[in-house]
């Protein structure tokens, strides 16, 4: 795990003296103190991350990562594995939910195949990583070898490094994988000890009674593979799937450079999870998109104290609420920056009671 080790060892975490220096700043602008709320939040902690009194977030990307997963051959998802690459195709078109929410958030989207079980050949737009050809089914074995497992998150770690290089300021985090709530989901139960009917949903839409054989499937399946919960890639191997891996891997290497992640829902959590297994300061440089509708992702949130910046009964993935994420944290970067502040504008700033 040299990569890993390597980029785990640049890690450290955010000076506290900028989010003095931060709020010193806030608070000077035309307004009572905290009024704009969140909004300060997010200025004070990419100011912290970026180590920059001016920061700037022209240059966003939302990576979404692709993988498919063998456990759908247990009924577990409402749709066949097919749409997985058929979604890929969509993506490139420019039609899918993420293109939309992106292009509105004027971020860049890049759809990675590390998983997908189907020859796209040199699809033009494409970025190709594959590890993986489809996990394979966790009811049978692990998922993936422990190796499969590295290499998933050494993908994520040399994207982040590569954009990290052309100048990004901001990566955002997506998936697309059928079946990838039931991996997720037993990635949070091990790791946090809750019990997998406590986190898991219904993911794209399943019946009552498809739910309750996913609960079955995903306890099975960690019967048969004792992941170890404080061994992460051990996790991700045994139940886990590509793309968390590459998610992983993407939050260590963005952390390394010292770049904010905005981690869509409950399956990039699942992978920012993984990553704090790994490297818990790797919280630091974490933004949660939204509160997702399956149970298990404020379990997780909660581990690793993050607040969700938005709820809106959001379930798709694809990276659509990192985008939506992203412009209010932009909004938050604007206050800091072009809100006049009581010296400039000639506005008393002083409070009389």
């Amino acid at each position: 795990m040299g990569r890993i080790d390597s980029t785990i060892a640049a890690i450290r975490p955010v000076n506290a003296d900028w989010f003095v220096t931060a709020q010193a700043h806030l608070d000077k602008l035309t307004k009572p103190p905290g009024s704009l709320g969140r909004l300060e939040e997010f200025a004070r902690r990419i100011v912290a991350i970026t180590e920059n009194m001016s920061p700037v977030l022209d240059k966003k990307v939302v990576f979404t990562f692709a993988g498919d997963h063998g456990v759908v051959d247990e009924g577990v998802s409402a749709y066949p594995r097919e749409v997985t690459s058929q979604m890929v195709f969509n993506f490139l078109r420019g039609g899918a939910g993420i293109n939309v929410l992106a292009r509105h958030a004027r971020a860049e989207v890049v759809v990675i195949d590390i998983g997908v079980d189907y020859d796209f050949g040199g699809l033009e737009g494409l970025t190709s990583m594959k590890v993986v050809k489809g996990t394979k089914n966790f009811m049978l074995g692990p998922a993936m070898t422990r190796n499969e497992a590295v290499r998933c998150i050494e993908t994520g770690i040399e994207l982040a490094q590569g954009y990290a290089k052309k100048g990004y300021k901001i990566f955002g985090t997506g998936d697309m994988g059928i079946g990838n709530t039931t991996p997720s989901s037993a990635i949070v139960s091990v790791i946090t000890g809750k019990p997998v009917a406590e986190v898991t949903g219904k993911g794209t839409g399943i019946s009552d009674e498809s739910l309750a054989r996913k609960i079955k499937v995903i306890e099975e399946g960690i019967r048969i593979n004792q992941p170890d919960p404080k061994d992460a890639v051990d996790v991700l191997a045994k139940v886990g799937g590509a793309e968390i891996g590459g998610i992983a891997g993407l939050i260590l290497g963005a952390a390394a450079h010292r770049i904010p992640v905005v981690v869509d829902g409950f399956i990039s959590t699942a992978g920012a999870l993984i990553a704090y297994g790994l490297c818990p300061t790797v919280s630091d440089y974490l933004f949660a998109a939204h509160n997702s509708v399956e149970q298990g992702h404020r379990v997780m949130l909660e581990a690793m104290r993050l607040g969700p910046i938005l709820d809106l009964n959001l379930r798709l993935g694809e990276g659509t609420g990192a985008a939506l994420a992203m412009t209010l944290i932009d909004a938050g970067i604007k206050i800091y920056k072009e809100m006049a502040t009581f010296g400039d504008s000639g506005v008393s700033g002083e409070i009389i009671n």
